[in-house]
This record gives structure tokens, sequence and C-alpha cells, in this order.
């Protein structure tokens, strides 16, 4: 059987991508065969068609990060043929074939039963970024944060996949001080909707003067874009609060000091949600499905494979709003 897949290849010096028609021996080594439904596209799926994106192990390679869909062969008793699963993270798209293709071949410890309440199509609308999203919020709660002080929380790269994840699953949960963090000022209303309360441009964010601590602004932080904004973030969070960090968008460096973290007793807390225990990830995916309704204000946009290629430009060059999702078998 032969089946459609985006294949990226290095030829010489440069990288290429195609689609093209495989077999299931083209894919990595797997206890269950899937037929993708649905995938979607990341940030991290965006680097991996650039030549030094940083994200492929070994070429060639099926990118797709995440993906959903029907279990078609399983050598795993525990799933059956026709089950609906999920998987984000692990290895896929990155050292073993991702969510690009018809049909996947995956370690049944990488895939997830559909939680209940959520369609397939609503998995990929959540996928790495919501999912992201619910660590950074958990984070935070275990950190201090919580609904009844109703604190001022502040999300960067709001108008993104995570971003806008964030915002919706802090208003699921009744957070009402949300601070947009954007450039996009012709997005407020949309962010608004999804319940922010304040829109603020990343300009006063950042300070000219450098002084390692700033006036106290923000309880907690969700950074996802990294670099200068994150680094003046860190100086104007109240004492004892906390800012969580998941996405490197504008840069990986931190240029920092130790003072907010001294003098104001700070916390610092990385996000991954590439290798998060499988045995803690149906607690989350609950979570996520009880904030549907909020989640699904977010601007969604529907590409195909043939057409997926197009919709990079717009994540690489930070004009993308909201979550990508690509229709695969639905034809």
């Amino acid at each position: 059987m032969k089946f459609k897949a985006i294949c990226v290849d290095m030829q010489g010096e440069n990288l290429i991508h195609a689609i093209k028609d495989i077999t299931i021996d083209d894919l990595s080594d797997g206890d269950v065969i899937i037929k993708v439904k649905y995938s979607s596209i990341n940030y991290k799926d965006m680097l991996a068609f650039k030549k030094n994106g940083g994200v492929i192990r070994k070429y060639p390679m099926i990118p797709g990060i995440d993906l959903c869909g029907e279990i078609v062969e399983s050598k795993n008793p525990s799933y059956s043929i026709g089950q609906k699963v999920l998987a984000t993270g692990f290895g896929m798209g990155v050292s073993h074939t991702g969510g690009y293709a018809q049909y996947a071949r995956l370690q049944s410890s990488w895939i997830m039963p559909l939680p209940n309440g959520l369609s397939l199509k609503d998995s990929m609308i959540v996928g790495t970024a919501g999912f992201t999203a619910a660590l950074s919020i958990q984070s935070l709660q275990q950190a201090g944060m919580h609904k009844d002080t109703q604190p001022t929380i502040a999300v960067t790269g709001a108008t993104g996949g995570v971003g806008t994840m964030a915002i919706a699953l802090l208003k699921a949960k009744g957070y009402d001080n949300i601070i947009a963090i954007t450039s996009k000022n012709d997005q407020s209303p949309m962010l608004k909707s999804l319940g922010a309360s304040e829109i603020v441009s990343p300009k006063d964010i950042i300070k000219d003067d450098n002084k390692p601590l700033q006036s106290q602004c923000f309880h907690y932080v969700i950074d996802c874009v990294g670099g200068a904004l994150a680094a003046s973030l860190l100086t104007q969070i109240s004492y004892g609060g906390a800012m969580s960090v998941c996405g490197n968008a504008s840069g990986i460096a931190l240029n920092t000091n130790i003072l907010p973290f001294i003098l104001r007793g700070i916390q610092l807390v990385g996000i991954d949600s590439v290798a998060y225990p499988s045995q803690k990830r149906s607690k989350i995916w609950y979570e996520i499905s009880q904030a549907m309704a909020f989640i699904r204000k977010i601007p969604i946009t529907e590409v195909t494979l043939e057409t997926l290629a197009h919709k990079l430009d717009s994540i690489q060059h930070a004009t993308n709003i909201g979550r990508n999702i690509v229709s695969i078998n639905n034809q």
C-alpha cells in the first residue's frame, strides 16, 4: 500500500521537501499503525523545514510533532483497531517519522486514547501548543498562582498558538487579570474575546535603562518567546511571583541578573512538553477538555499536506494568528 507524506531531506547543501508516495516500510519502527486524520503546525514544525532549524536529527524525515487518528494495526492489546488516539511530542517529526503523512507508525507508549468530549479535530486544535500552555499554567499554580487572589498574569506571544491557548485556558480556569503582550494591535478584539483584560505592546515592557529591578507589574508570566522580552519581564515580576518559559521565537539568549531572584524571591520555571511523562498526560488533557468552549474561540486555519508549506512563512515571520491544523485523510 502506498500513501502520501511530506518528506524533507538534504540534497547536497540544500534542504528540500516534497510530497512523496511511500509505504509503511518507510516509516520508523513502532507497535501501532495509525491512519492520520489531523496534525497541526507548531513553531518547531516550521523549523523542521529550515536547513539550520536545529530540529531534525536525521534525514530523510517526515515532520509533524502532533497527530491524531484511528488505529489500523496494533501489537499492543491495550489498543484496538478503530480506536481513536492522539500523540504529541516524544521523537515524532524529529528522530521518528511524524504526523505529516497519511499513516504513522509509533510506539504505543507515545499515544493516548482520545479524551472524552474531544473530537479528533479538537485534539489537534489543541496539539502541542495547548498542551504546552496547560503545562505552563500548571507550573505557575504549583508556584503559588491561584484564582482566589486574581493575580495579574502576563502572556507573551499572545496571538500565537501557545499564547492564545494560554489566555483561553486561564480564562476557563477563572482568572480575570490577563495581560496579553503583543505588537499586533489589530488583534486586540480577538484577544479580549479569548479573555485578555488588557493589551500591552512589547515596546512598553522592554526598558532602555537596563536596571536590574523595575517596578513590580506582574505577579506571574507565561513567556512563549524568550529573548529580550523575557529578560525584561523577569525584572518586573512581583515579590514571590514566577515566570514559565516555553519558547525561543525571539531568541535563545536570556540576559538577566540575580537580583529578582534573591531580592524578590521569584521563580523561573522551564516547560518541556516533548518528554512529559506518559502517565501524567491524561490529567492535563482532561483539564484541557473542560476548557474547549473557550479554546474554540481561537482563530483556526485548516490546511492540507498540499498547502501546508505555504503556511510556514507566516509562522516564521510572526504574522500567524492562532492555531493551524492539517487535514489528512478527510477527503
